[in-house]
Order: structure tokens, then C-alpha cells, then sequence
């Protein structure tokens, strides 16, 4: 029997064994703040296009596979996790039953191939109570926003992306915002909210003096 980190980084764990370490890169920058936990988000309906693919049939397949509801990054997060897990637990536990290099690539990558299929079930069940923790509320009229400061909470705002917090009667508001750069905004900056663009929901902000 293998052992766990043999199995680790032996193939095929080795491959999974890499997307995870950039899964984990990704949420080190998210918690720094460098990253927007949203900037990856697919929205069926979406026409725009990515190295030559429509989003909205990236989504399409992310809505088949029951991977919607969430936020792209932790659907994606899930799914490589999981199938590190199994995959890993496949290598330690059947692979060495099976004698010869050959025959182990083989084995090899079908039980890549069965880890990434399992894995997409698995993570589809347990994204499914997690969909009520991100359910978009918009508010009565969006556009009531502009005018008001906001705190910036990501280390940087540019085009693409930024979030921030305004307070709204002792409670306080996450929305997406964005402007143009360079600028002078950065995480616990105060902004000014100038602008509301309905079709990508996020908030034109500007540095306050």
C-alpha cells in the first residue's frame, strides 16, 4: 500500500495535487484581498467571450452539472478537492493491487477520469444547502446608493474589480464597484459611490479628497 504522500504525488494524485495547490494560492489571495471572490462568477444568459468560449455555454454546463448557485471559485474549489481526496484514497488503496507500470497508468487514468465524475456529484450535493447563503437580494432601487461613501474592502479597485461596504441604518451593504485607474483607492479607503450600471451590478466609485 502506498503511502499518503507517496500517493500525493504520484500520478495520477499528482495532477489534482497540482490544481489544488492554485485552488489554495487563490484563496490566500482572496483572504488578502487581493482577489475578488466573485470575479469568476458565470451568469447563464452572459454573451461574453473567454479564450474563444461563451461564457454563457461555460455556464450551461455548470448549471447541468448542478454546480450553480454559488460562487464560480467555490464550485470550482469543491470539485478539485474532492477529487484530490478520492483519487488519492483510489491510489493507496487499489492501485497497488494492480501489478506493472503499464497497467498502473492505465488504472491510472481511469481513476482520474472516476474521481473528477464522483467528484462533480459529491460537490453538486454539497453545494445544494449552500445556495441560501448566496442569494443575490437586490435592493428596491440600486441607483439609491449613489451619492453615499462606501469603505473599501479589497486591496485594490480597478475595472475589473473591488468591493466595498456602506452603512445602512446600523447594518451595513457588500456591493461591487469598480473605477478607472490609476487611483488612489485601497483596502479601508473611503469612496464616494458616483454611478449604478444595471447590467453588470456594480457601483462606479471615485476616491473621496
Amino acid at each position: 500500500m502506498l503511502s499518503f504522500l507517496d500517493a500525493v504525488v504520484a500520478f495520477p494524485t499528482a495532477l489534482f495535487t497540482t490544481f489544488l495547490g492554485v485552488v489554495i494560492f487563490y484563496w490566500l489571495l482572496a483572504l488578502l484581498g487581493v482577489v475578488d471572490l466573485e470575479s469568476l462568477d458565470l451568469e447563464p444568459g452572459s454573451a461574453a467571450d473567454v479564450d474563444g468560449y461563451e461564457i454563457s455555454t461555460v455556464a450551461s454546463y455548470v448549471v447541468a452539472f448542478g454546480l450553480h448557485g454559488v460562487p464560480f471559485s467555490i464550485a470550482v474549489s469543491l470539485v478539485i478537492l474532492v477529487a484530490w481526496t478520492l483519487s488519492c484514497l483510489g491510489a493507496m488503496w487499489v492501485l497497488p493491487w494492480l501489478g506493472g507500470a503499464a497497467a498502473n497508468y492505465g488504472a491510472g487514468a481511469v481513476l482520474a477520469l472516476a474521481s473528477l465524475s464522483l467528484a462533480v456529484t459529491v460537490s453538486a450535493r454539497m453545494i445544494r444547502p449552500l445556495r441560501g447563503l448566496f442569494v443575490t437580494h437586490a435592493a428596491i432601487n440600486n441607483a439609491s446608493l449613489v451619492g453615499q461613501t462606501c469603505k473599501v474592502l479589497t486591496q485594490t479597485v480597478d475595472e475589473q474589480m473591488g468591493r466595498a461596504e456602506v452603512a445602512q441604518h446600523g447594518a451595513s451593504i457588500n456591493i461591487r464597484i469598480w473605477t478607472p485607474v490609476p487611483n488612489a483607492l485601497a483596502r479601508g479607503s473611503s469612496a464616494r459611490i458616483v454611478g449604478y450600471d444595471e447590467k453588470t451590478a456594480r457601483y462606479k466609485v471615485v476616491a473621496e479628497p
